[in-house]
């Protein structure tokens, strides 16, 4: 992990090396992607087929939602900081109209319940975020996920401390 530093300018310095945000960003996806059944069945058990379509789809929408946010961080912060936060403004934006866009193209569709829609990708968004909140690391140290937390770590205590 390396700052490169813009004397000139600091908003033109950027960020190299391993990204934190892709660690927390594919630890959510495959958080998601676990409990993806779980919510099928539900959606399942109180909407019908149609409930389990519509919740598909919106867990679809929110793990890439997820990954889209991660990697548009990640890119835009190995170009420079400023490019960081326009990344993350309009980002931000890009990614709901994707959601809006989607949502707009299905709603009339007959195996479109929007109720399932709407509930899971609300539910899903906040439940993942707040999931994954106990597995980050609030140290320099270990930026990104606790060491041994979480399903994207591949390391062991052993490793980290040597």
């Amino acid at each position: 992990m390396s700052v490169q530093v813009n004397q000139a300018n600091p908003m033109m310095s950027s960020y190299q090396g391993p990204s934190p945000v892709m660690e927390v960003g594919f630890d959510m996806v495959k958080r998601g992607a676990v409990l993806a059944p779980v919510f099928i069945l539900i959606g399942t058990l109180i909407w019908g087929t149609d409930g389990a379509a519509s919740v598909g789809l919106g867990l679809g929408l929110v793990l890439v939602n997820v990954w889209l946010s991660a990697w548009i961080i990640q890119t835009t912060a190995r170009i420079s900081f400023a490019a960081l936060a326009a990344g993350a403004m309009f980002g931000f934006l890009i990614r709901l109209g994707i959601i809006s866009a989607v949502v707009i193209l299905v709603r009339n569709e007959t195996w479109v319940d929007l109720v399932a829609l709407g509930v899971t990708i609300i539910i899903s968004h906040l439940g993942l975020l707040f999931w994954e909140l106990r597995y980050i690391s609030a140290s320099l140290a270990f930026p990104g996920l606790k060491p041994g937390a979480g399903l994207a770590d591949n390391t062991t205590k052993e490793s980290v401390a040597s």
